[in-house]
């Protein structure tokens, strides 16, 4: 089976739950059972995350054992828990004397206008899928954590945003990524038009008075890349920033005063390290795609605008 995906890299499996009706759902993307290496970048005034500042390089845990991208805003953060339960049952975790200690970091978006506001992920969503996570290419599109995430909303409205994936390799250097796309801004194209959204943001921002003032905690794209190449966690934070410059290229306005942006940088370590400027390459190309891979999914019939 082809696969073009995150889970193309060994010793990483994707699960989702989705709820169609209230239009959220939630994603988990399990690591080997010995964990892997991470950090993660957060930029925007409003990130919604759990062990978030565990991810930080100067503290001290350094492998996590699965990472949950959910919708439901904070209330979605819950779904987490049945991740624990799930990696608790099968003897994974952080060891200590007591107990072996799941750590799942999570990060969320705000998709409660979309659908039914009391629709949430929580703990049973968060075990469903991770007991379905599979090495399959990942589903992608408006499902799971991309079930009710939207693009282009500086104008208001917005477009369905959606869940890509990738897999990149160039010469024996590979790496995965998953991207859930709830930007204010518009995705690009490969050539820098209009992919999703409406385009017209010289005209609401550039041109007067804005007439329309997003919601302060609404936009948020999580992006979430893997790969099997030694990092130490001070290079994962340094790849998880690459990553959020990636959104910059790829998103239009980016990292702006209503999003909140998190990346996350994972590493199973099992091959030898790989040169940093050709995986910083590969990373930043590998966020670009994954990000249109899930406005195009979520949108098969999708055209590009003219700009």
């Amino acid at each position: 089976m082809n696969n073009s995906t995150l889970t193309a890299v060994p010793g990483f499996r994707v699960g989702h739950w989705t709820d169609p009706v209230g239009l959220t759902g939630c994603t988990v993307i399990l690591c080997p059972p010995e964990g892997a290496v991470a950090s993660g970048s957060f930029l925007g005034p409003s990130p919604g995350t759990r062990e978030g500042v565990l991810l930080s390089p100067e503290k001290k845990v350094e492998r996590v054992h699965a990472l949950l991208l959910t919708g439901g805003s904070a209330f979605g953060l819950g779904a987490a828990q049945g991740v624990v339960k799930v990696l608790e049952e099968r003897g994974i975790g952080h060891e200590t004397p007591w107990a072996r200690v799941p750590i799942v970091p999570a990060a969320v978006i705000y998709d409660l206008g979309v659908g039914d506001a009391r629709a949430r992920p929580d703990a049973a969503a968060g075990e469903h899928a991770a007991r379905t996570a599979s090495d399959d290419p990942v589903r992608r599109g408006r499902i799971g954590a991309g079930t009710g995430a939207t693009a282009g909303k500086y104008a208001g409205g917005g477009v369905p945003g959606g869940l890509g994936s990738v897999f990149l390799e160039r010469h024996g250097v590979s790496v995965g990524a998953v991207a859930v796309v709830n930007a204010i801004g518009d995705v690009l194209d490969e050539r820098g038009r209009v992919l999703a959204g409406s385009g017209t943001v010289a005209q609401v921002a550039g041109l007067g008075t804005p007439n329309f003032t997003p919601g302060d905690v609404e936009s948020t794209t999580l992006v979430a890349v893997v790969t099997e190449h030694a990092l130490s966690k001070a290079d994962c934070r340094r790849f998880a920033d690459a990553a959020q410059c990636a959104l910059a290229r790829v998103i239009h306005p980016s990292h702006t005063f209503w999003d909140g942006d998190s990346a996350f940088m994972l590493s199973s370590a099992v091959k030898p390290a790989a040169d940093p400027l050709l995986l910083g390459a590969l990373v930043q190309e590998a966020v670009c795609a994954a990000v249109r891979d899930a406005v195009r999914m979520a949108d098969p019939g999708r055209q590009e605008h003219p700009q």
